[in-house]
């Protein structure tokens, strides 16, 4: 994205515990980060990871039970009242499950998120049509949700996140009750708004293929904890945190028949590779410059932030001399490359 960052949103040393069955449950464990103006931000983990306890704190849904919440460099942790209103006037929500009244038309639910904070008909008469045509509604203008699919619906919830024009748009599990197609279509249109708006977007999910689609950076959250943070292209491309690796691997799901991974004379490798190296014809190179044969099992590049990352898993055949050049030259061309003994 061409947006100039600065931050606008600052976690500092969060933590949320809740009672149940008189035990304490640490859901956010002292996490600190901060969120920058116009980026798309993702925060990632699996069930129970953390996720949306934390996404609540931005705008106190979930006070904290330690630690504080800045927004422009104002301290709002201890907002109540008519302060806590105008925040939460300037933070939209995107919920996973819609959340639409079923009694109202398209146009009543997001007339209403204008009405509950006192806007005017003049002033709800003009944005509403204005939003609808945004997420892509205009022609569902009259429809109650009963009538809609899926994806209409959390169209309507874009478009009433949106009504106020918040500068902080936060989109809990946003795509996770729709099917592949219309979460692509979803984040399209995130992605859009985001760029046509310049509002800030958090996102969570527990499925990196959405974060790989859309976020600029991404948290990696565990129990907790915060185990990695970085841009995504990185985060893909280099995890460093063992939890991470193991999201990672299963987005690429690169599993081999057992068969394959134990041919005699072969030795299989993967290589990793990125940037200008994504785009090369290493392995006709390698094949041209050293006479060996190669037998790609897996392979495919992706473009991450418009960037691409390609993996490759490959089998060698020739003289242990001969395999050892050509993984000196491969590694000399590529980003890593290791040997696959086994699935994982």
């Amino acid at each position: 994205m061409g947006n100039s960052f600065s931050s606008i949103i600052s976690i500092k040393d969060v933590s949320v515990t809740f009672q149940h069955k008189g035990k304490s449950i640490e859901a956010v464990k002292d996490v600190s980060f901060e969120i920058q103006k116009g980026e798309i931000f993702g925060i990632v983990g699996t069930s129970g990871a953390g996720k949306s306890t934390l996404l609540r704190t931005i705008n106190l849904l979930q006070l904290p039970t330690q630690g504080k919440v800045f927004i422009h460099q104002n301290d709002i942790t201890g907002f109540e009242g008519e302060s806590l209103r105008k925040l939460r006037t300037n933070i939209g929500m995107i919920f996973q499950q819609f959340n639409l009244i079923h009694s109202k038309t398209v146009y009543g639910n997001v007339a209403f998120a204008m009405k509950a904070v006192g806007r005017s008909k003049d002033e709800i008469d003009k944005r509403v049509p204005e939003v609808l045509e945004l997420v892509g509604l205009t022609h569902r203008t009259n429809s109650l949700p009963t009538k809609l699919s899926g994806g209409e619906k959390q169209r309507v919830g874009i478009a009433r996140a949106l009504a106020n024009n918040p500068e902080i748009l936060l989109c809990d599990e946003p795509t996770s009750a729709l099917d592949l197609e219309t979460t692509t279509s979803i984040l399209e249109l995130l992605k859009s708004i985001n760029i046509k708006l310049g509002i800030t977007t958090i996102i969570i999910s527990h499925e990196m293929n959405v974060i790989k689609k859309i976020c600029d950076r991404v948290a990696v959250m565990s129990n907790g904890f915060i185990l990695e943070l970085d841009d995504v292209f990185t985060v893909f491309s280099n995890p460093k945190h063992e939890f991470t690796q193991s999201l990672v691997r299963h987005t690429f799901d690169l599993a081999l028949p057992e068969r394959l991974l134990h041919r005699e004379g072969y030795k299989t490798l993967k290589i990793i590779y990125s940037g200008e190296f994504a785009e090369e014809s290493i392995i006709a190179d390698t094949i041209e410059k050293y006479g060996v044969k190669i037998n790609i099992l897996h392979g495919k590049i992706e473009y991450i932030t418009d960037r691409p990352y390609g993996i490759l898993i490959i089998q060698l055949s020739g003289s242990d001399e001969k395999i050892n050049e050509v993984e000196g030259y491969l590694k000399s061309k590529t980003l890593k490359i290791e040997e696959v003994i086994e699935n994982v």
